[in-house]
């Protein structure tokens, strides 16, 4: 699978935990930094992550922050991504299978390493299942961005 990974200031050393555990899985890793302590604004990493999954370019993006919060609410800005906070295992996939999530945010600061790494195979692990239901839920999803867009070219 291709995924970007990215982290701000708080989240680059578990962004690079999390992109060795990918590339030795197989998977192919594109890190779209930050790579170091250097205050950096998680609003540019989450287009810098998003950008190649709207492009098609990455199935999944990945971004970590200190708390995830912001990274959530600013990916969530980027059409098409569908960004979900989740420090559980459980939420990691079923976002995936029911909501179709494309895009995971982590909380370095709320978890460690290891249930970071759990959350990342289950996310990665999991498909969409595509029942109609779920089907038809994202389509109001995307009639919401698409009537947000309309608003925005007035």
């Amino acid at each position: 699978m291709r995924i970007v990974v990215g982290a701000d200031h708080r989240g680059y050393q578990m962004k690079d935990v999390i992109a060795a555990h990918l590339r030795a899985a197989g998977h192919s890793v594109t890190d779209a930094g930050a790579n170091s302590s250097d205050p950096v604004d998680y609003p540019d990493l989450a287009v810098a992550v998003g950008r190649p999954v709207q492009a098609g370019e990455a199935e999944r993006g990945i971004l970590v922050c200190g708390s995830g919060v912001g990274a959530v609410i600013a990916a969530n800005k980027l059409p098409g991504i569908r960004a979900g906070l989740c420090h559980d295992t459980y939420s990691a996939h079923q976002g995936v299978e029911h909501d179709d999530m494309n895009f995971l945010c982590l909380g370095s600061r709320v978890i460690g390493e290891d249930l970071a790494l759990e959350i990342i195979n289950a996310f990665i692990g999991a498909k969409f299942s595509g029942e109609e239901r779920y089907r038809r839920r994202l389509a109001k999803v995307a009639a919401l961005e698409q009537a947000a867009a309309e608003r925005v070219q007035g």
